[in-house]
């Protein structure tokens, strides 16, 4: 009996297994020598011809183009990870891929794969539980482990020369913007300027308007300005219906025009009226009011971003009001400065000098569009792992020491546990040995000597030792300032388990058309996938790369 459609493809057992974990490792294996301090990049170019240079896991995830739906779900393994913690994306692909190919020796040896999801379930869970007791305590006061931690996340990365002055740059910003609720890092705003080094890099404890002022006769700079913020529009209001007007009177029109001219005139006045100094607008201005305005002396802004008219609001203090005859003296705002100034070439409005700025802005500089982009990468790593650390007080040593510790630890908990998961507990431990090996790949080491080493510091009750990729030694990380929050670690766990869980419970895949199984760099996406559900190309049914033309 025929139930599918003739266009459908159905592969099953241990053909769909295999299928999909071989499309999960090629993701894993496509990002895999980007992680640590020694880490390549990528260069990836689309369809159009742009170009990024990276080595962040989750923009080369997202900028691949990735057909495969198991291959997907280890994408979204990365996207899971940059959302909730802003770090470690490639450490949680990365060990995703390997449970799977951990996954594929115990089902060829016959372990099935609910035996298998059992087991990598109940190390998970006590893999998260060891690096609770095991994690080291940290509060906001400790400005010098903050700072180690902003440095740690952008080791490798293109902002590394300079990560020592970035990293006090993201301490100060988090620090700035921390408030009763926590951290919220959309309140520091990130402003990229082409030109200078990374060294020109600085923290401005306040507003950059990517704006500039709407009329040349108004001040360029104002001092002690009391600042408003209006979501609104300083022009006269058309009628909500179509309406007709005959004018038979050249007087009738004048009337109207002197009308209009008389409505924009009393706004200024009412901005006036309460000491308005400065006003942002979230909409247009009027030829007429802006000329008003200057008369006044009053500096006007339009079309601010609404993300903007809220950060002002949050700096200088004020509140966004949407209807000119709400607003009073006290909502109006306060700021030292408020000035016209030329960055990189561009005219932009500075709010600085604010009491207790809630909102601030890092303006970051480099010498090229590519270099100005990665280290803005950089930095929202090493702001999302400063938040995190603020928010939740726990860090672990990097190195691939937590690692190391626990597959130690699994190893034991393993012989405690009966039945088959046993092997799949054993098989999850020797997973996450892949992070200390991949580092010391990476770093051009012989990751074997540096595994036993590591292991043998762990036996002697060494929590903290983990590998210098520079130097090739095993050394206390801890002491030498390398760690991380311990949310990186944990939810990295979490996520690539129930990533490589789901992936191992699929057996079968009913397609509506063909699965295409193009190589790497093959645009087209022609090869088809052989019968019997084999994957096709070295990248495992994962499609084209988007004009990638073999980069990788």
């Amino acid at each position: 009996m025929i139930v599918l459609s003739e266009d459908s493809q159905r592969t099953s057992g241990r053909d769909a297994q295999s299928m999909n974990i071989t499309a999960g490792k090629a993701v894993a294996e496509s990002v895999r020598t980007t992680l640590g301090p020694k880490g390549m990049d990528k260069m990836l170019v689309d369809s159009s011809g742009g170009v990024v240079v990276t080595n962040d896991g989750v923009t080369i995830l997202k900028e691949m183009d990735i057909d495969h739906p198991a291959a997907n779900m280890i994408v979204e393994v990365s996207e899971t990870q940059e959302d909730e913690v802003g770090d470690g994306t490639t450490t949680a692909v990365v060990i995703a891929g390997e449970l799977l190919d951990q996954a594929e020796e115990l089902i060829d040896s016959d372990v099935h794969a609910t035996t298998i999801a059992q087991g990598y379930r109940q190390a998970s869970e006590k893999a998260k539980e060891l690096l609770e007791e095991k994690a080291i305590d940290v509060s906001a006061e400790d400005r010098e482990t903050l700072v180690k931690i902003a440095a740690t996340a952008m080791t490798g990365k293109g902002a590394e020369n300079a990560k020592d002055k970035l990293a006090e740059l993201v301490v100060d910003a988090v620090l700035a913007v921390r408030d009763d609720d926590g951290v919220d890092t959309d309140n520091v705003s990130v402003e990229k300027v082409v030109g200078g080094s990374i060294d020109n890099s600085e923290l401005v404890e306040g507003v950059i308007v990517d704006k500039e002022r709407v009329d040349e006769n108004m001040p360029y700079m104002v001092e002690d300005a009391n600042v408003a913020v209006f979501d609104g529009a300083l022009e006269v209001k058309e009628t909500e219906i179509d309406a007709e007007v005959n004018v038979t009177d050249p007087d009738q029109l004048q009337q109207f025009l002197d009308q209009e001219e008389e409505q924009l005139k009393e706004m200024v006045d009412q901005l006036k009226a309460v000491g308005t100094d400065v006003v942002f607008v979230g909409d247009g201005i009027d030829d007429m009011a802006q000329h008003y305005l200057a008369k006044e002396g009053i500096l006007a802004v339009r079309r601010t971003k609404s993300g903007d008219l809220k950060r002002l609001a949050r700096s200088t203090g004020a509140r966004v009001v949407s209807n000119l005859d709400d607003l009073e003296d006290d909502d109006l705002g306060f700021a030292g400065s408020v000035a016209q100034k030329d960055i990189g070439g561009d005219e932009r409005i500075f709010v600085e000098d604010v009491e207790e700025a809630k909102s601030v802005t890092l303006i970051l500089r480099g010498g090229t569009e590519h270099v100005v982009d990665e280290v803005e990468r950089a930095i929202e790593d090493s702001l999302g792992v400063v938040r995190t650390t603020l928010n939740d007080g726990k860090v672990l040593p990097g190195g691939g020491a937590p690692e190391t510790e626990l597959a130690l630890e699994l190893r034991d908990f393993a012989d405690s546990v009966g039945g088959r998961e046993q092997l799949a507990i054993e098989a999850f431990a020797d997973a996450l040995e892949v992070i200390p090996r991949t580092l010391a790949e990476n770093a051009g080491l012989d990751p074997i000597d540096s595994l036993v080493d590591l292991r043998s510091r762990h036996d002697g009750g060494e929590f903290g030792a983990g590998l210098d990729a520079y130097t090739g030694d095993v050394i206390d990380m801890e002491g030498e300032g390398v760690v991380e929050p311990l949310r990186v670690k944990t939810q990295a766990i979490e996520s690539a388990t129930e990533a490589a869980v789901m992936i191992l419970r699929i057996d079968d895949v009913i397609a509506a058309g063909d699965l295409k199984g193009g190589k790497v760099g093959d645009d087209d996406g022609d090869d088809e996938m052989p019968p019997g559900g084999g994957m096709g190309g070295g990248m495992g049914g994962m499609g084209g790369m988007g004009g990638m033309g073999g980069a990788m």
